[in-house]
């Protein structure tokens, strides 16, 4: 028995007990903890709490060979889709292969899914996203695709690798990823400090100023390589999640073209920002006047991580290392105390201009959001300002759910909620978190946690066929519709009556939810003048927010007659 092996699936275990819900419609115990191990995977590469992750599970009858499936946010025209298949076995030796069948259909699967005129069966978790991929294909956005194939067992062997190689998709825009019980564990096992050596070349800068040193100098990349060598992605500050690979970034492929250029490579250092290091202590000798060997204690690479690993894999592939003797980074290393935390997300802020760290976390210690914090506490509930783990149940609200729930919500911007999430705590921060009091965002929360409910298990009576892509113009609504039967401001929700406002909205929610479907319904209608539209166009209508003047104008009225007349229209 695999040791690592054992360990995942004792953590599956605890997973199917901790939630026997999640597994129901999985059939027998087998299929169950197969799912769980998707599951896991997911939350795991993707940097999601498992309760988020459950979402994009798709496995089922027709689904494609696909077991989950996760599409990021649009970027520079392009989009980011990662499929998953999970292949889970009993014995837990971890020496049997991902399955040849399983490549060949994966293979089968992207020929088919990213092509907008294909055509096949798919079941309901699977066919609305596919839709959306395809809208988004159609709108002209690229898509960057990465197959994640899972195991609890050891890579595929190298005829499943030929028919990768020969699927004749592009390596810019297709990335083959294994993930196993030993990644699992690498990413969930506490990371030991990493105690280095970094040979610098040339003169550097070393001074000390507020109780901090700083040391400012150039190492070749070879260094740099030999470092990631040795140690991996322990040198990141969230560990593989921050990698994203050369065949899935454009920065990354750029760094990768201007080492692999002779005419570019020796003017590395001009063009790229650098690497920022962080440690508890760093050491050299002083006597010396440059070239120095620096000691660092306790070091993490804080900015610059994704130069760090495609240098790595640039030279990995380079035979000749000798083409790299001039070619040189900048280095950045500051000393800093242990409750110096706050100060480092300050510098990870200021000097990140490549890959974005999560702003989430490095808005965590705003005022604003530690007033929340205090705020929802003494209303009974948790918030969690920073990224990472588990959700925690009903009483636990994160702060990226808040920020979705209160842009969709209260500021009237539903589209921008669901598909510019990577801009709620950057260019959307003030005008989602402005003015903002701890009943009013959980209010949101509420609101938001019930039209998602409705969205996964729906109670009405013949759902309509967008409700996939409509939870945020719901949530939007069902928030405005309560206002106005209650003849409330937002303004006027405070920690004073916000109970009253929670019980009255059990009481209500179910009419308002249908009535915000009837008028959600009459604006399409409005829209595209009441023909037939496909899956495809209400993904893009949604995408866009091409119905949200209609709605607003209609939730702005207030003329009652029109409300109700649309309600009883359009009722399901």
């Amino acid at each position: 028995m695999d040791i690592h092996a054992s360990l995942i699936d004792q953590r599956l275990t605890g997973i199917l007990e901790e939630h026997p819900e999640w597994f129901v419609q999985f059939g027998d115990a087998d299929k169950k903890r197969s799912s769980a191990f998707v599951l896991l995977c997911m939350a795991t590469l993707l940097d999601l709490p498992l309760e988020d992750s459950l979402d994009l599970i798709t496995e089922g009858g027709n689904d494609v060979g696909v077991d989950g499936l996760h599409v990021g946010e649009v970027e520079d025209g392009e989009f980011h889709v990662t499929l998953f298949q999970g292949k889970y076995k009993k014995n837990l030796k971890g020496d049997a292969n991902f399955p040849e069948n399983g490549v060949k259909q994966m293979i089968n699967t992207v020929g088919a899914l990213f092509d907008p005129v294909r055509t096949f069966d798919m079941n309901e978790k699977i066919a609305p996203r596919i839709e959306e991929i395809r809208s988004l294909i159609r709108d002209g956005y690229i898509p960057v695709v990465r197959i994640v194939l899972c195991n609890n067992g050891l890579r595929w062997k190298d005829a499943a690798q030929e028919w990768i190689d020969q699927s004749g998709f592009p390596e810019e825009q297709v990335r083959w990823v294994h993930l196993n019980h030993e990644t699992i564990v690498d990413v969930l096992r506490q990371q030991k400090p990493v105690n280095e050596s970094l040979r610098l070349e040339g003169e550097a800068v070393v001074e000390a100023f507020k109780f901090r040193r700083v040391l400012i100098g150039k190492a070749p990349v070879v260094e740099i390589a030999e470092l990631f060598k040795r140690n991996g992605d322990r040198l990141l500050e969230r560990n593989i999640r921050r990698y994203l690979g050369l065949q899935s970034n454009r920065v990354n492929t750029a760094i990768h073209d201007t080492l692999s250029h002779a005419e570019k490579r020796e003017n590395f250092y001009f063009f790229n920002n650098g690497i920022t290091i962080i440690c508890n202590k760093f050491r050299h000798n002083a006597l010396q006047s440059s070239s120095y060997q620096v000691k660092l204690e306790d070091m993490q690479i804080i900015n610059g991580g994704q130069t760090s690993k495609t240098i790595q894999q640039t030279l990995e592939n380079e035979q000749d290392l000798s083409v790299f003797t001039n070619v040189y980074v900048m280095v950045r290393i500051y000393e800093l105390e242990e409750e110096d935390q706050d100060f480092v997300a300050d510098i990870t802020y200021a000097t990140n201009s490549q890959n974005p760290v999560d702003l989430r976390d490095l808005r965590s210690n705003d005022p604003i959001q530690k007033d929340l914090e205090n705020g929802l506490k003494e209303l009974g509930y948790t918030y969690r300002r920073k990224s990472g783990g588990s959700a925690g149940g009903a009483q636990v609200i994160t702060s990226a759910i808040l920020a979705e729930s209160v842009l969709a919500i209260w500021r009237d911007k539903p589209h921008q909620a669901k598909f510019r999430r990577k801009e709620h705590f950057g260019k959307l921060y003030d005008l989602i978190f402005k003015g903002l009091n701890p009943a009013q965002a959980l209010f949101a929360v509420l609101i938001f946690r019930f039209v998602e409910n409705e969205r996964k298990r729906p109670t009405i009576s013949n759902p309509p066929i967008y409700l996939p892509y409509a939870s945020h113009f719901l949530a939007m609504c069902v928030g405005k519709l309560f206002l106005a039967d209650k003849q409330m401001k937002l303004e006027s929700i405070s920690h004073l009556n916000i109970r009253e406002i929670q019980q009255d909205f059990e009481a209500m929610k179910g009419w308002i939810y249908v009535a915000s479907v009837a008028l959600t319904t009459g604006a399409l209608d409005q829209l595209y003048g009441g023909q037939s539209v496909s899956l495809q166009q209400l993904s893009a209508t949604f995408r866009r927010g091409d119905l949200l003047a209609y709605l607003v104008a209609n939730l702005a009225r207030g003329d009652k007659e029109l409300l109700e007349g649309m309600i009883r229209r359009h009722l399901p």
